[in-house]
């Protein structure tokens, strides 16, 4: 605006000065010809004057060599009288007539033949002629010349000019006095509006300006008022945005957000948490790059290609788990139906399908679980009954598979109020500070028999003391569970390994077997319960299927976290990883 207010004022004073040089010398001029004029024209008629006194007295003898001269000092001019023929018949200085411009002579005699009168500019700017023929009755006409020069002319210019400069000059600064009052009174509000207008431009809507009573006041009035307007929408904005922000961030299902390009725009907190995704490197990215999931990617596609809305129900292996989602899809299309992407939302349902699972395969799982060992019991007790009790080598076998039985029964019943009690809202754990590596070497002595008998390396290398805060009997029964599918899963001669990592807060404990392995599509069910990997081998061992379930919830409740690293053929590795202190609001190492 400072650059603005230069330019006007500039403008402002080289107008000035060009209309006043401009009026200066037009001024000047017209005051130089007026003197010239008024000059000439006294002459004229001073020249008449004396042509009317001599044709009154019809002779030149009046005018003596005394009287000329009186005229010539009164009138400031030299007179001459030339006859038509150019011959001199009077002058009042002798050098007049010998000094005169010979072209002023030549042009005044021809224009005597035509004319009675006139004037003639000399060669000099100061010097000129009046001229009149001088009719006589009895004598030849003659022809009177008054030769006059403007002496004053220069001194005349020269004062004109200086009052012009003194005048016009105090005019130019008070009107360049004025004009800056002016402008500073009429640009002043303007900058002031103009700075409001930039700073709303740039988001600043607490600007204001000034607001007088002069003409720019409504201009003023207004931007405040707009102002005040926009400051109360982005207020009212920045409300609504941060309500809709909080409501899509602590909504309890995913939502993904895909513009019409297929860029991703938006992830909430729950997509990224579910997905472990992370929303500042996810946004701006297709989904190609970013949902490795076949089954959303048709989702996705199925919504951009029919522009319908739909649900669907699909299960998504994560880590180790299996979920649930019920995906809804919806096209997003402006009011000018304006074509601007698609929203997902992902409604996990994996509880609520455990649940009706549960509901179905409990029944059929501890009844298929019960049958056969009740079926041994009641079979062989039938068998003993009908007489082959009386047997002693058929009763004591009978009597060793009841009892077989009855144990398998009653390790299927503990484990399940076992993990029915860890399942407990109001389950708690004794917490005391325990060494791991004792808890290991504990539980490693208790399986060196088991091991040995299937002719497999049990390898725990032990380390210096580590300290967690847990229950020791629970950790110990993770291990006992881990380290005792390990030596079930892991034929003869091989091998199983453990060994303890820690960090500044977290323990790692990997239970490594050189069994039969895993299949990938398995791992995110080996957790259920009464499912098995190998049936046939675990049932023979007396597995219930119920011991890995058991582990995860124990992990769970120390506020760990339990991963698995496998493959066919080759072995697994299971790794718990433990927060050293026991704290609630302890997160998972990821």
């Amino acid at each position: 605006m400072k650059n603005f207010r230069f330019k006007l004022f500039f403008a402002l004073i080289t107008l000035i000065i060009i209309v006043f040089v401009g009026l200066g010398i037009l001024l000047g001029q017209l005051f130089e010809n007026y003197f010239v004029r008024t000059i000439q024209e006294h002459t004229t008629r001073e020249t008449e004057l004396i042509v009317n006194q001599l044709e009154k007295e019809g002779s030149l003898i009046p005018y003596d060599d005394e009287s000329l001269q009186l005229v010539k000092e009164t009138l400031n001019a030299d007179v001459l009288i030339l006859s038509k023929e150019g011959d001199l018949i009077f002058q009042s200085s002798e050098e007049t007539f010998e000094t005169m411009d010979e072209r002023a002579t030549a042009q005044i005699l021809e224009n005597a033949k035509s004319e009675n009168s006139g004037l003639y500019e000399g060669t000099e700017n100061d010097l000129f002629y009046s001229w009149q023929i001088i009719e006589f009755e009895d004598s030849p006409d003659r022809i009177l010349i008054m030769e006059r020069r403007i002496d004053e002319l220069e001194a005349v210019t020269k004062q004109i000019w200086i009052v012009l400069s003194f005048s016009l000059g105090s005019a130019f600064f008070i009107i360049l006095y004025i004009g800056s009052r002016i402008t500073s009174i009429y640009i002043k509000p303007v900058e002031s509006a103009t700075k409001a207008a930039i700073e709303l431009a740039k988001g600043n809507y607490q600007a204001r300006t000034y607001e007088d009573y002069g003409e720019f006041n409504l201009l003023s009035s207004s931007i405040n008022i707009l102002a005040r307007n926009l400051q109360r929408f982005k207020r009212e904005q920045e409300m609504q945005t941060d309500r809709l922000m909080t409501i899509i961030e602590h909504m309890g299902s995913g939502l993904i957000l895909i513009d019409d390009k297929g860029y991703i725009r938006l992830t909430n907190r729950t997509y990224n948490e579910t997905f472990h995704g992370d929303g500042e490197q996810i946004n701006g990215r297709t989904y190609n790059d970013i949902i490795e999931h076949g089954e959303i990617k048709k989702i996705i596609e199925e919504v951009f290609m029919t522009e319908q809305t739909i649900r669907k129900q699909v299960i998504i292996p994560i880590e180790i788990q299996l979920k649930h989602f019920e995906i809804y899809g919806a096209p997003i299309i402006s009011y000018h139906n304006e074509w601007k992407g698609i929203v997902l939302v992902f409604h996990d349902i994996t509880e609520l399908k455990k649940l009706e699972q549960i509901r179905k395969d409990f029944v059929a799982n501890v009844s298929h679980e019960l049958k056969t060992p009740i079926t041994s019991i009641k079979g062989f007790t039938e068998t003993l009954l009908d007489g082959a009790k009386n047997d002693p080598q058929a009763l004591d076998s009978f009597l060793s598979i009841i009892y077989k039985e009855s144990e398998r029964l009653q390790s299927l019943i503990h484990d399940l109020l076992e993990l029915s009690k860890i399942e407990q809202e109001g389950f708690t754990l004794h917490i005391e500070r325990i060494d791991l590596n004792e808890v290991v070497a504990e539980t490693v002595r208790m399986l060196e028999n088991r091991a040995e008998e299937k002719q497999i390396q049990l390898l725990f290398p032990t380390g210096d003391e580590t300290f967690i805060e847990g229950d020791f009997s629970r950790i110990k029964q993770i291990f006992i569970n881990l380290i005792s599918n390990a030596i079930t899963y892991t034929p003869k001669g091989g091998t199983v390994h453990i060994a303890i990592d820690e960090t500044e807060d977290f323990v790692q404990i990997a239970v490594s077997d050189t069994g039969i392995g895993i299949d990938p599509e398995q791992i995110p069910r080996i957790f259920e319960r009464f499912y098995r990997v190998d049936k046939a081998r675990s049932r023979n061992s007396g597995g219930t299927g119920l011991g890995l379930a058991i582990v995860k919830h124990l992990v769970e409740a120390h506020y760990g976290e339990i991963k698995v690293e496998s493959a066919l053929g080759k072995g697994s590795t299971f790794l718990v990883i433990i927060p050293k202190r026991y704290r609630k609001e302890n997160k998972k190492m990821k």
